[in-house]
């Protein structure tokens, strides 16, 4: 921890958001060995391991909770969208290559820019919309939409687990501009995503092996990790300098199909995130770019 302590801010949080994405794939591999239970009851479990981690996070700092005004709203919101989409993905998880369901998800980013504009009224610009655009066209490779493909519909329910949580990242913004905390919105979060799956649960309960219960829990555990480590990284250094080391994942989710499954994406695939990984490297450049020219306009 000494060690840590020495480090630069910048390169702490490059270190934490490598982590978080080593986590987060962690976490979809669990949740695929996991096998045949329910994408409902894969995601309760996820959650309610988060739910403990973050409140137990609340009890710990014992200070009194208060949401500042106009916030109950996007909190629900961001639950809500949130909810959504880890069940897309979890629901992909089910039938996709690890690294297909992964980079269909990270496609949030993409979709945060387009809820931006509407929700928090922020101006695109005509290359970002070009570089939103063939992170699409990336999408599409992945996806290989075609009635005769029997991936293709949960390939858009991936591209939609992306959409979602894209529109669940902007109400985070939204919140972090109102000044809640992030513990906060997770454990909300957490919890609703709990509640609302609880009675599918309660309904259509599949009993599990104690394998595959071990295997949700560990999916709790790095969702946890994940989360906690992205929320860290982001305290020490701003997303324009971190957030494209967060496309390791697919990395991660590749080597982790191919050692535990088996699983070779196709070359289409390959070509779907070769795209998506630059057009994040040029989003991640031109962010950068304007960042600078304007400090140096101010100094």
């Amino acid at each position: 921890m000494k060690c840590f302590q020495n480090i630069r801010p910048l390169y702490k949080g490059i270190i934490l958001i490598i982590l978080s994405a080593f986590f987060f794939a962690l976490m979809n591999m669990f949740v695929q060995l996991s096998g045949d239970v329910p994408f409902i009851q894969k995601s309760f479990f996820r959650n309610i391991v988060a739910f403990f981690f973050a409140g137990i996070l609340l009890v710990k700092e014992k200070k009194k909770i208060s949401l500042p005004k106009k916030a109950l709203l996007p909190l629900i919101l961001r639950a809500f969208f949130g909810t959504l989409g880890v069940l897309c993905n979890f629901y992909a998880l089910g039938k996709l290559d690890l690294a297909d369901a992964s980079i269909l998800n990270k496609m949030s980013p993409f979709f945060a820019i387009l809820f931006s504009i509407f929700l928090l009224k922020e101006r695109i610009r005509p290359v970002q919309m070009l570089i939103v655009t063939g992170a699409f066209l990336g999408a599409m490779c992945v996806v290989k939409p075609s009635f005769a493909n029997t991936a293709t519909f949960p390939a858009l329910i991936g591209l939609s687990s992306g959409m979602c949580a894209g529109l669940a990242y902007t109400f985070v913004r939204m919140l972090g501009q109102r000044g809640v905390k992030g513990a906060v919105i997770v454990c909300f979060f957490s919890g609703f995503s709990c509640l609302v799956t609880l009675p599918v649960l309660l309904l259509d309960f599949h009993p599990m092996s104690w394998f595959q219960l071990t295997m949700l829990i560990l999916a709790g555990l790095s969702a946890s990790g994940g989360q906690f480590t992205i929320t860290s990284a982001y305290c020490y250094a701003p997303a324009k300098d971190v957030s494209i080391y967060d496309y390791s994942q697919i990395i991660f989710s590749a080597t982790l199909g191919f050692l535990v499954f088996g699983q070779v994406p196709d070359w289409l695939s390959w070509v779907g995130y070769f795209t998506i990984f630059a057009m994040a490297f040029a989003m991640f450049m031109y962010n950068r770019r304007n960042v600078q020219q304007t400090e140096k306009s101010s100094s």
